[in-house]
């Protein structure tokens, strides 16, 4: 029995949660979407229990660090992998996702839509 793996998919831009939804269904994942990170925990503190958090880090309301930290404090989805798919590629930035745990860091600007499905299945097979 080969459960489909769930992906929950933060981003505030509803063109790139479509087009990354479809590219993941299209792909064999389940995939649920959010448009900012307050809505994001309200669904995991519910109950949701994704395999992938895929989440940028430039958002209104909350940004992507303070979702990644929220998560961990609350332990909401502790067997998730946790991604940041986001532009901002400095130094720091990467510096802080690491010392958040988070699994994997994906700059939208370089990175094609199947080349993100790719990373994150590799990430999945590492796991």
């Amino acid at each position: 029995m080969n459960e489909k793996k769930k992906i929950f998919i933060i981003d505030d831009d509803s063109f790139l949660l479509s087009m990354y939804s479809m590219k993941f269904e299209k792909n064999g994942f389940e995939t649920k979407v959010v448009a900012n990170g307050s809505d994001a925990l309200e669904i995991l503190r519910d109950g949701y229990k994704p395999d992938i958090l895929i989440i940028d880090l430039i958002m209104p309301i909350m940004d992507g660090f303070s979702i990644c930290e929220s998560i961990k404090k609350e332990k909401l989805a502790p067997d998730a992998l946790m991604v940041m798919l986001t532009n901002q590629s400095t130094v720091s930035d990467i510096n802080k996702a690491k010392e958040l745990g988070v699994d994997g860091f994906i700059v939208k600007a370089t990175t094609i839509p199947s080349e993100v499905v790719e990373e994150v299945r590799s990430l999945l097979n590492k796991k």
